[in-house]
């Protein structure tokens, strides 16, 4: 039996309300010109036809940060992963109407784009707000555990950055747990502040917005991968 600890699978909803005919042209026309190739090697001279700074983000909700920061740093190159339906809708819509041509988006499980990418050639990967499955007998599912996390580690080249963002207590310290147990990441964090303030350059999101109507903590976690 495998040990939940290491288990690489993502678990998540595909679908949500019925697509307007304006998103359904959407992922007819803009969706296959900016999809991670369905097989193969991936690296950012492949996908983006030079070689630059790669960032990665598992579970992009609606695409609000992705296309911040897509936006933010134009000569950067982005892949977001979301196996939600809708969310990818709105990525693309995000990417349609700023413009962007530095975005690819893979719509499905993120690992297995992770999985395909170099060893070290990530510069940011980025998890935010993920499904906390709070229950503990699905704490196995939770895309922060030692399985998901050895990927990350392997595919962020030294010095490179993982960011994870909760408002979910459970998860908050579920995820300072499992953190505290490895090896290869640093905390960048020296006071309380550091985490319950937003960094700069870090959007807030709908799903964050959400939590804070809902009078919920945000914590912002930063880890450099050593």
């Amino acid at each position: 039996m495998n040990d939940p600890a290491t288990i690489r699978r993502l678990y998540g909803r595909r679908s949500g309300h019925k697509l307007r005919q304006g998103q359904a042209a959407l992922l007819e026309e803009l969706l296959p010109a900016i999809s991670v190739p369905e097989d193969g090697p991936l690296d950012s001279a492949s996908l983006f036809g030079s070689d630059r700074p790669l960032h990665f983000e598992i579970g992009f909700g609606s695409g609000e940060h992705l296309a911040y920061r897509a936006d933010l740093l134009p000569d950067h190159a982005f892949i977001g992963a979301e196996p939600f339906l809708n969310g990818v809708v709105g990525a693309l819509t995000h990417i349609r109407d700023k413009h962007l041509t530095n975005v690819r988006l893979h719509m499905g499980d993120a690992l297995e784009v992770l999985e395909r990418l170099p060893d070290g050639a990530l510069s940011f990967v980025y998890l935010l707000h993920p499904d906390p499955w709070p229950k503990a007998r699905h704490a196995k599912r939770r895309m922060l555990n030692h399985g998901p996390l050895d990927l990350v580690a392997a595919k962020l080249k030294p010095g490179g950055e993982f960011r994870l963002g909760t408002d979910d207590p459970t998860y908050c310290r579920w995820s300072m747990m499992v953190m505290n147990q490895r090896r290869d990441f640093q905390w960048l964090a020296e006071s309380a502040r550091d985490f319950l303030t937003r960094p700069g350059g870090w959007p807030e999101t709908r799903y964050e917005a959400k939590a804070r109507r809902k009078g919920h903590e945000v914590w912002y976690f930063r880890y450099r991968r050593v």
